[in-house]
């Protein structure tokens, strides 16, 4: 099992959005966060995400654009009485930088046992490959 290299984006922090969402940091400018864990096996991405007690038909939504992958679910209160409830409800999120290698049409979801697991093929062939610049004085 690998870590994902990510995708090369042209703004200067690419990762900027997914540090702000890190249930470390707590930024989140909409909706609740949806805990994820991802690695590469067998030629492919995958992306796990805790999501307990939902419908996959209707409550979850998977969308892949510009090299990000965008997990949005919601939770409905099913109860109208007055109860105690330290359960999160509305809308959860989570959007995560696909590595650079990511075949966008070769996407595939499961969703078992509360968890969304979520595979995306990867390009064969290698990576871009550095090279040293020498500095001139």
């Amino acid at each position: 099992m690998n870590l994902p290299e990510r995708r090369d984006i042209r703004f200067p922090f690419p990762e900027l959005f997914e540090w702000m969402e890190s249930p470390m940091f707590g930024f989140r400018p909409f909706g609740q966060i949806v805990r994820v864990e991802d690695y590469v096996a067998d030629g492919r991405y995958v992306l796990r995400a805790e999501l307990p007690g939902l419908d996959p038909d209707k409550d979850v939504e998977i969308t892949v654009g510009g090299g990000v992958l965008h997990i949005r679910a919601m939770r409905t209160r099913k109860v109208a009485e007055p109860h105690r409830s330290e359960f999160s409800y509305g809308t959860l999120s989570r959007s995560v930088t696909l590595p650079a290698t990511a075949k966008t049409d070769d996407v595939r979801a499961t969703y078992n046992g509360g968890v969304l697991e979520v595979s995306v093929g990867l390009a064969e062939g290698k990576k871009a490959e550095g090279r040293r610049i020498a500095v001139e004085h």
